[in-house]
């Protein structure tokens, strides 16, 4: 008889040592994450709001190759393209040499995905519909995203031991998200596209590609081509975080030249630490006016979209397609795990953040009505999908802590978790 198949089941000892080392880094970068959106959303609040919207607004770089841009849309178009390559990094990693690389493994976090990115879409457009706001069905993207560092920034608040197994399947579903995400902006929010920049993009991106490939790491030589490919996307009008997606695909995992891991820990700490933080602070500081305005913005259809999609939406598409999955395959939980341990990871899910704001510009405009609605959405869905986590989690954190405990032990002194001993 074949064996019963599990879901959440431990992982090798490698990588569950690899996605614990990952999420305590990514961990700091979430903490900095609120603190940049705090400050953004005091600031423009205050009475030095119209100076928050005046550097914001600041344009800056050359004109003749379609770069003066504003700090906000630098910080959204550049920076951000940072954040997206060390995603593509990780994407490849877990494809090549990580979960993802096993079908049977991989299939969970990518159906889990796939239904936390259907099920927000569609309440949002119900919502929508149903308010007869047709004018606002292209924002049926903002509520798909899970911001893995804000996630992990609550998990550090709430100091929780969640079981190993279910911080890699939301590490995982985050990561595959994010690809869906990313193809997402590449489709559906490239208002025009222009051959000739994107053709001219495949000169500086190969040569990338053949530099890392023969396992060349100079900063001089990597970063100018790095950098033109950016510009050059740009210029196509493709969003241009897509740059940094596809570079980071290009970095080898395995093999003599492999140096995904180094990239990775050279970058991490600079988009983690400054990158996303900066987006954060213009992205996320929206002028509520107020608890009346507040109040007007939230009964908005956009707003009330995004937060169903975010506090609704994600955790049933990703329970009940875990649900479907188990049900189906005649998969059982873990013997460590209840159903209610999945709900909390689901819940987690709906903190849609970095991501979301992305889309909620491209989609309705940055500095617009709407698109502030949007914003206030995110803000107001990520928190309460926090909250609501927290108190499931929080139930659960001494049970968490006895099964940590267990997890941790090494009786042999080998260095490995006896656990994960064969």
């Amino acid at each position: 008889m074949a064996a019963e198949s599990r879901l959440f089941s431990r992982g090798s000892w490698l990588e569950a040592s690899r996605v614990s080392e990952l999420l305590r880094r990514e961990t700091v970068g979430g903490i900095l994450l609120l603190v940049a959106a705090a400050a953004a959303l005091v600031w423009a609040n205050s009475p030095w709001a119209t100076v928050y919207r005046a550097v914001s607004e600041f344009t800056m770089g050359p004109e003749q190759v379609h770069l003066r841009l504003s700090v906000a849309s630098w910080a959204a178009d550049g920076l951000l393209a940072i954040f997206f390559f060390v995603v593509g990094l990780e994407l490849k990693r877990e494809f090549v040499a990580g979960d993802l690389r096993d079908p049977a493994r991989a299939a969970l976090p990518i159906a889990a995905a796939i239904g936390g990115m259907i099920v927000p879409a569609a309440l949002f457009l119900g919502v929508n519909i149903a308010a007869g706001d047709v004018e606002n069905l292209g924002g049926w993207a903002v509520p798909i995203a899970t911001d893995i560092a804000f996630a992990l920034a609550v998990l550090a608040v709430l100091s929780t031991h969640l079981p190993t197994a279910l911080r890699t399947f939301l590490l995982t579903l985050a990561v595959v998200d994010d690809l869906l995400a990313i193809t997402v902006i590449a489709v559906f929010f490239t208002d025009h596209l222009a051959l000739g920049p994107l053709a001219l993009a495949l000169i500086p991106g190969g040569l990338f590609a053949v530099a890392v490939q023969r396992g060349v790491t100079r900063w001089w030589v990597l970063l100018p081509l790095a950098v033109a490919t950016w510009a050059l996307v740009h210029a196509s009008g493709i969003h241009a975080t897509v740059a940094g997606v596809l570079l980071g695909f290009t970095v080898p995992v395995l093999g003599r030249h492999a140096v995904a891991e180094r990239f990775e820990h050279r970058v991490r700490p600079i988009s983690a630490g400054f990158a996303v933080p900066v987006f954060a602070f213009f992205a996320a500081g929206v002028t509520v006016g107020g608890w009346s305005g507040l109040g007007h913005a939230l009964i908005h259809p956009v707003t009330i979209g995004v937060l169903a999609g975010l506090v609704i939406g994600k955790p049933l598409g990703v329970l009940t397609t875990t649900y479907l999955l188990a049900r189906f395959t005649r998969a059982k939980l873990d013997d460590d795990l209840a159903w209610r341990d999945v709900f909390g990871a689901a819940l987690l899910a709906g903190i849609g953040f970095t991501v979301s704001l992305l889309i909620g510009e491209l989609a309705f405009g940055y500095g617009t009505v709407t698109g502030a609605d949007a914003k206030i959405g995110v803000l107001v869905g990520s928190v309460v999908s926090g909250l609501l986590a927290a108190g499931v989690l929080v139930s659960r954190n001494a049970a968490y802590r006895r099964l940590h405990e267990r997890e941790m032990a090494d009786a042999d002194g080998d260095g490995v978790p006896d656990v994960y001993d064969a």
